[in-house]
């Protein structure tokens, strides 16, 4: 068994759902952004804490068995043919705070962009460096 090969598909998976997550979490930021003076608009955000733990928990079992097992939620949803779907959640906090202050509102959603940009550039620079590929 070639295990480098197998460590290596473990990781361009891994590295392949933080693009697809980073990727649909840019959307809902952008969103967020897009709609801060629209009357009834509810900011949105996705799991990000729980997506971290999921990846985790991934990792240490292929650390411990030797296989990557990703594990679903109410909120994330892994396929067996590696589909992936993350469902957004009311963002209490940036709905109290766009209330409250929609200047603050904006500077914590820009944060959160460039944030997730970082993860976004740093997965795919990883992918990159390991496969020779950048995904759009």
């Amino acid at each position: 068994m070639n295990l480098s090969a197998l460590l290596t598909d473990n990781v361009t998976e891994i590295l392949f759902k933080i693009i697809e997550f980073t990727q649909a979490r840019q959307k809902i930021l952008l969103q967020n952004i897009i709609n801060v003076r629209v009357s009834g608009f509810v900011p949105l955000e996705l799991q990000v804490d729980e997506f971290s733990d999921l990846l985790k928990l991934a990792i240490e079992e292929h650390v411990q068995n030797d296989r990557l097992v990703l594990q679903d939620t109410d909120n994330i949803k892994f396929g067996l043919s590696g589909s992936f779907e993350a469902k957004p959640v009311v963002d209490e906090q940036s709905k109290e705070l766009r209330e409250e202050n929609q200047h603050e509102y904006l500077k914590l959603q820009f944060q959160k962009l460039e944030e997730n940009m970082f993860n976004h550039r740093f997965a795919a620079e990883l992918l990159k460096n390991s496969q020779g590929t950048i995904p759009v």
